[in-house]
């Protein structure tokens, strides 16, 4: 390497050398897109592929999987923030911790499988803070403790 006489030539070296990382697109031997989202102690195996918008989650349809109106809300954030809706079937399949860290993993689930599938949509997802995996884990129970912080309650006598 050349030995450099001046600052603006370090400047020209460095934005040479250091360039954003390209992203493709990674899809299986059938068209698909596939990511692994988590959340808590929840695991979330998604697949995304051309379609007509059915989500499913364990072998049922989304809404009757996620009862509640704001689980099915979370894990279609991605899907409407990135205008989405409709143009691709997901089928997934969640395992592990409850329903609330079920949802937050599929979201990250389809979020990483939405930018392996479309990667210029990344910035999009990456800036709500949907590609992060959330990294919140219950903490484990001490010894001599009720919980993992909580006492034992105090009697006198």
């Amino acid at each position: 390497m050349a030995e450099l006489q001046s600052l603006d030539q370090l400047k020209g070296a460095v934005s040479a050398a250091v360039e954003a990382p390209v992203h493709v697109q990674k899809l299986d031997a059938h068209g698909r897109a596939y990511a692994t989202g988590k959340r808590k102690d929840a695991i979330a195996r998604v697949w995304v592929k051309p379609g007509t918008g059915k989500i499913t989650v364990n072998g049922k349809d989304y809404t009757a999987y996620f009862a509640r109106p704001v689980l099915q809300m979370i894990l279609r954030q991605p899907i409407l923030l990135t205008n989405r809706d409709g143009q691709y079937d997901i089928v997934a399949t969640v395992t592990g911790g409850g329903l609330s860290g079920q949802a937050g993993a599929l979201r990250h689930g389809i979020s990483k499988a939405l930018t392996h599938y479309e990667p210029e949509l990344r910035g999009i997802l990456k800036k709500e803070g949907f590609i992060t995996r959330d990294s919140r884990v219950v903490e484990r129970k001490k010894y001599g403790r009720a919980k993992a912080r909580r006492s034992f309650q105090f009697s006198k006598r």
